[in-house]
Parts: C-alpha cells; structure tokens; sequence
C-alpha cells in the first residue's frame, strides 16, 4: 500500500500499447443510473476496457532460491510455529518472522489438526472454526451496507453470469469487505478458493462464514510462516480442479503458483493484483520475459490511488494506534517514512489530532509536497532519539535499522503501514540479548539490557488489517474495481490482451467513481455540447488524459 521503494524502485512511465477495441463484456450491465442528473453507466465505457499497458525500468530482477522448503521448528505456547522458506527473496523478505504469536483462545489446536464439517457436509476448507458461521455471516452483512456500488453491480450482472467457468484463486486479506467481493464473484458465476495474504488480518468469523457458504477457505488470524505457505498451496493444488484466474494482494499466491505449478501457471487466464509489492514483481516478471499471461495493475488506477491508499489510511492509522497503544497523540513527535499517498493519509489524522509530524523522503516531489503541506522533512537519524512514535509506509526494505532501534528513546512505538513486513528490520530484534514480552494481541515490548522498551505493533507487519479495521466504503472502490477488471480479462477476446501488465483506462476509474457518488447524493455537472467540443471532450468522458496527475 505504499508508494516510495528504494532499492529496486519501479519508476512509472506513462507510456502505453495501442489495443484493439473490441464490445466489453461488462457493457451488458449498464442500465445502472449513477445520480439524478448523471447518466454514467457501463454502456457508455464502449471500449474503455481496452486498457493501456505501461512499463517500468527495473534495476534488479526476481531471484528465486532452491524449491527445496526447509522448515526450522520455533516453539511459541500456541503450539506448531515454524518458519518456511519462501519461493522467492521478495516473498522471504516479507515472511521472515522466526516465531509469531495468535490471539488468546481457549482453543490452541492448530486448525490443520481438525476435522471440520460444514452444513453441507463439506469439509473442503480450513479456518479456525466453522461454528463462527453465523457471527461471521452478520459481519458480512453489515459491511454490504456500505458497498452498495458492489452489490448494485452484482444484482446487475448476476443474470448472464459473466465469470461462468471462471476458476478464482485468490489470495487477499479474508476481512467482511472482502467477502462481499468473494461473494459477488461467486454470484456472477465463478468457482473461488481462497486464502490469506497476511498471517494476522484474518477474520475468522468471516472466514467461517464464507467456508459455511461453499467458498473453499484456508486461512485463520495467527498463522505460522509454515502456515501461511501450506494454505496457499491447498487452494491451487487440488485434484479435479484447476485454477484460470488470480486476484492476488502482495504476489505471494502469483509466484507460488509461477514457482511450484508452471504449468498451471500457463494456463492462467489472467491475473489481477491490487498492492504495489505484487505489482513490482509482475513487472520484474515482465521484465524478465517470464511473464506468460495477461495482468491487471490495479493498484496504479486512480481509484486505488487516491481513495484506498489514501482515506483508508487516514481513517485507519488512528484506529490501529490507539486499539494496540491508547496513546495520545496531542504534542507526540511522529515521524513518518514515505509521503506517498499511504503516508500523506497517515500525515493528516496525526496532524489533525495536534501531533508534531516529521517526514523521512527519497523523492523530492514527494519531499517538496511534504514542505507544501506544513510537515518539515528529515533523515530519520536526525530525529531518532528523540520521536515518540515511527510509522513506515514506503514499500522498501530495512527503512528502520537495527542501529536506530538501539537509539530509540524508551517507550517509543513502532509500526508499519505498507504491505510487507520488511521496512522493520524486526529479524535484528531477535537475538539473545534482547526479551520480547507480549503485553496484548499484536503488541510486543522488546526490551534491551538496561531496561529500554520499544512497543512494536503487529511484528512490524501492515498496522490497520492487522491491529483493527479499514473503512468499508472505501474498499468498496477497490473491491468494484477488481470485480471490472475479472471480468474484463476473464471475457476479453484472444488477442486484446498479451503477455504484459495492463492499467485500467481512465474511462474505468470514471466509471466505478461514479457508482459511488449517490451514497453522497452528489450531482455531476454535465457539459453543455458547446463546452464539450471547446475543451475536445466527450461528454459522457473520459475527462481527463491517461498522463494527467490527480
């Protein structure tokens, strides 16, 4: 979810393929009005799924180690912990944990240990526990309240079943916003199995909910690294069951299957990917000429940019704070690695709430916004001894050292805002000298020889999925524009796709902005004709140039 990478940064270029148009599928489903005096439907996109492919400069490719898994037994008092060896280094650097921690419960048995049954007579899933079902199922319910452009959408299309024969395996965060995608999936027709993208957002009341439902789920809050890679590899290995699609959040499920299953892999009709980590392994992919099927980048679409990535975490950041921490922010001193969009959503909450906000920044557009914005920007070792809380949020590794946690004042608290778990180097912390106690779920103090303590949240994993929530409208964007680009890859004719990765145009993002306007009751302005041709627009959009910058 973060945006500055170092490092093995991808640059965006706006360049883009000419593609052949040719009738979208998704314009069958257009007799949606948006507001009472806005037409937009999604017969008026014509050929706007003819997405724009872009390319990025890659300054290293993806190295993968020996397929052999090796696995080194880490005890913990929640039984079976274990550390895997990842398939890939970026899939190692993001799973690195030695032991992890699951929330207290009066059941410690390992979900892999049980036999479960669901009403059906199904036992074709693995989640903590089956009979949390109905809670799970209010949860869902109350999240498809504020989704109501994602539920339009599937009452829409649910008819023709646009995903018939589509086979999903997904790997995503299991929260009730997520379901309801899951769920819109299955109700346009398409078989999904599922699982996890991080060992601790998962809400297992959901997960029980949708397994209930006959979604093949395989994930639980608290995995082990040996966990997380085993539920991966039983929702793409199954007998009599072939997998043609991928929506993957991160690109751990996209590199098992590259890794572990070629030729499954081959066969893929189409991947949708919605983090910026897994975006930069599809273009080193790409780069590399390894990349033998079509993808959609969501992540760099507009509506992802600039909604998900941006209110999400400046409602969200507060919320993952105070639930682990009750910390008061009036007059803390915050430092904030990364002023992409994650970070200037993080920078506004902290400011609006009186802290004294610091940035750290390798850009200098982003550094020069930072300024603009009343935040003054520094190198994270100027402020070190002094800050009281540390928040990353750039996509790069090791922005936190080992060296500057030792210089961190007592009592100051550590976190992280992008997808992966490297921008901590928490692996450092785990040495003989230092004791880590765990003092509540997700929060552990470490604590060096002369007494010092450093609060570190999640284990340096992705804050808000992890320690709380994320607001549902705004995932209700994302989730809507995930659902277009399935299947629009799922039904796009031979040829209109080749082996690359794809942006969404800007008529799409018009588009699922739109769907969400009357939650707000806001009306659009129309153009008169006059003022269409003097600004040489179409009316009904697109409004602005793939290059323009919000």
């Amino acid at each position: 979810m973060s945006e500055s990478a170092g490092d093995g940064k991808l640059e965006m270029k706006q360049a883009s393929k000419e593609v052949k148009e040719s009738e979208n599928v998704a314009e069958k489903y257009s007799a949606m009005t948006v507001s009472k005096n806005s037409d937009v439907t999604m017969g008026d996109l014509s050929s706007a799924f003819s997405a724009v492919t872009t390319h990025k400069s890659v300054k290293k490719q993806i190295q993968f180690v020996e397929d052999k898994q090796e696995f080194s037994r880490f005890p913990t008092k929640a039984g079976r912990r274990s550390l895997s060896r990842s398939i890939s280094q970026s899939s190692t650097d993001s799973y690195s944990s030695a032991a992890s921690y699951t929330d207290s419960s009066d059941d410690e048995t390992s979900p892999r240990d049980k036999s479960q049954v669901n009403s059906k007579g199904t036992s074709d899933f693995c989640v903590k526990n089956i009979k949390q079902a109905e809670f799970g199922r209010r949860e869902i319910e109350i999240a498809e309240q504020d989704m109501s452009a994602l539920i339009s959408l599937r009452k829409r299309a649910q008819g023709e079943k646009p995903l018939a024969g589509a086979k999903i395996v997904g790997c995503t965060h299991i929260t009730a916003q997520t379901a309801v995608l899951i769920e819109t999936l299955v109700a346009l027709g398409a078989q999904c199995r599922w699982t996890a993208c991080n060992i601790y957002s998962t809400q297992n009341e959901v997960a029980a909910a949708l397994s209930e439902i006959g979604v093949s789920v395989f994930a639980w809050k608290g995995e082990s690294e040996d966990d997380f890679w085993w539920c991966i590899d039983r929702c793409v290995n199954m007998e009599g069951w072939q997998p043609n699609m991928i929506l993957d959040d991160g690109g751990d499920l996209t590199h098992w299957v590259y890794k572990k299953y070629p030729s499954v892999f081959k066969k893929i009709r189409g991947i949708v990917e919605e983090s910026v980590t897994g975006v930069h392994r599809l273009y080193q992919l790409s780069k590399a000429g390894k990349l033998c099927v079509p993808a959609m980048n969501v992540n760099d679409s507009v509506t992802k940019q600039k909604f998900d990535n941006l209110y999400c975490c400046r409602e969200s950041i507060l919320d993952g704070l105070k639930r682990t921490t009750d910390v008061m922010f009036g007059g803390k001193q915050v430092v904030v690695c990364g002023y992409g969009e994650v970070g200037k959503g993080c920078c506004a909450a902290l400011k609006a709430l009186g802290a004294i906000v610091y940035i750290t920044e390798i850009d200098p557009i982003c550094a020069l916004q930072a300024c603009m914005d009343g935040f003054r920007v520094v190198k994270l070792n100027e402020v070190i001894r002094q800050v009281d809380v540390i928040i990353t949020c750039t996509g790069n590794k090791n922005v936190v050292t080992r060296d500057q946690l030792d210089r961190m004042k007592n009592g100051c608290i550590v976190c992280n805002m992008g997808h992966s778990n490297t921008e901590i180097d928490v692996a450092s912390l785990r040495t003989p000298e230092l004791t880590w106690e765990r003092v509540r779920s997700q929060v552990d103090h470490v604590i060096w020889p002369d007494g010092k303590r450093v609060v570190l949240l999640a284990e340096g994993r992705l804050l808000n999925l992890s320690c709380s929530t994320v607001p549902t409208f705004v995932l209700s964007i994302t989730a809507t524009t995930q659902a277009l680009a399935l299947i629009e890859l799922y039904n796009a004719p031979e040829g209109r796709y080749k082996q690359d990765v794809y942006l969404l145009p800007k008529k799409m993002d018009e588009y699922v902005a739109s769907l969400h306007l009357p939650t707000f009751d806001a009306h659009l302005t129309e153009l008169s004709d006059e003022q269409a041709k003097y600004l040489g627009l179409n009316k009904n959009g697109p409004f602005k140039p793939n290059y323009y910058r919000y």
